[in-house]
């Protein structure tokens, strides 16, 4: 059925083909405005915001009503663009990846933009070889997730959780060293002097700064990290059994402790597991710091108390970035190197004052 427009209404008429959705140009006719408009108002381009609310209301209901169904591929040939960009992930899982993905597929819709997603698995064949397929799907741009830049690419890119300065990349970071000073902070206001640190992986590009700036900020208070009391993520298995496995090396240490700064969320509920088979209670004898604030984070037993990622922020403002980007370098316009998102503490029930008996 195409609906015609007759008066202030539409009536249907039987098209050939009943099976089929209409057209933009049917569709305009439909609701008497031009193809154009259209356009602007179903792809959400930035002079939809000049369009009336009813009047966009009123071709989302027609759109709708008429299963009208865009056609990107002559749209793409029209503009001689794929509306597509790539996303290139350490590994697909639950928790920080997800956040990010689904904040990606945010800021790209928004804008008419499909994004493919792939993962590497941290193997650099594998990461040379997705980029190349992504390159040869005629993506516009790259959004690369805590991935270092070790593929050839003429094309802009986004590097979430990037730390190296390289030519036509933005990176879209965390201020860790506010990160670092608000977890430490918190534990040392709680009284904890004998902190432990569960480090990330050696291939996690936050791994370094991460480090770096926990030492810097415990001591500013004067707290010394005992080497004995730091242990380092192991594989590249994604679940929390890598943070189990570091706390009860920790424990093995025989390092008296009361609480520990971990790496991610991920690890901090594993450690919290290993603890707890330890007969150590968390937090009354053991406080655990997570960081990133992923989903489960609240719903934990005990609720976790972490440094808060705006993982679902970044991979929109990576997304709106790299269109901006593209813009930019159409009209011969600099790019930003470093865009910069700010951490939160989110205190739960995992962390609590330091068991004096245990200090």
């Amino acid at each position: 059925m195409v609906a015609k427009k007759d008066g202030n209404r539409i009536s249907d008429v039987k098209t050939a083909g009943s099976g089929r959705g209409v057209t933009l140009k049917e569709l305009a006719d439909a609701v008497g405005l031009t193809p154009g408009t259209l356009s602007v108002v179903l792809n959400n381009t930035h002079r939809a915001s000049t369009i009336p609310e009813e009047t966009k209301e009123r071709i989302f209901k027609a759109a709708k009503d008429l299963n009208y169904r865009p056609n990107y591929f002559a749209r793409s040939l029209r503009a001689n663009r794929s509306f597509t960009i790539g996303v290139i992930a350490a590994e697909l899982s639950d928790g920080y990846c997800a956040m990010i993905l689904n904040g990606i597929e945010s800021g790209s819709t928004e804008q008419g933009y499909f994004y493919l997603n792939t993962s590497h698995l941290h193997r650099e064949d594998l990461l040379k070889h997705n980029s190349q397929m992504l390159i040869q799907r005629q993506v516009e741009g790259i959004i690369t997730i805590d991935t270092p830049i070790r593929f050839e690419c003429d094309l802009p890119i986004v590097s979430i959780a990037g730390h190296e300065e390289i030519e036509g990349v933005t990176n879209v970071i965390l201020n860790h060293q506010t990160a670092a000073e608000i977890g430490i902070e918190h534990l040392y206001s709680l009284g904890h002097r004998k902190i432990a640190v569960i480090k990330g992986q050696d291939f996690s590009s936050d791994t370094k700064i991460r480090w770096e700036t926990i030492v810097q900020a415990a001591r500013d208070r004067g707290i010394g990290i005992d080497e004995k009391l730091v242990v380092e993520l192991e594989g590249i298995n994604p679940s929390p059994e890598v943070g189990y496995v570091a706390a009860r090396k920790l424990l093995a240490n025989k390092r008296d402790f009361t609480a520990i700064f971990a790496f991610n969320d991920i690890s901090a509920i594993g450690a919290i597991r290993a603890l707890q088979e330890a007969g150590l209670r968390v937090p009354e004898d053991v406080s655990v710091l997570g960081f990133d604030d992923i989903y489960i984070a609240p719903y934990f037993q005990p609720s976790l108390t972490t440094i808060r990622q705006p993982l679902f922020e970044m991979g929109k403002l990576s997304a709106q970035t790299l269109l901006r980007n593209l813009s930019k370098i159409e009209n011969k316009e600099e790019i930003p190197k470093i865009e910069m998102v700010e951490p939160e503490l989110i205190v739960r029930n995992s962390t609590a004052k330091v068991n004096n008996s245990k200090s």
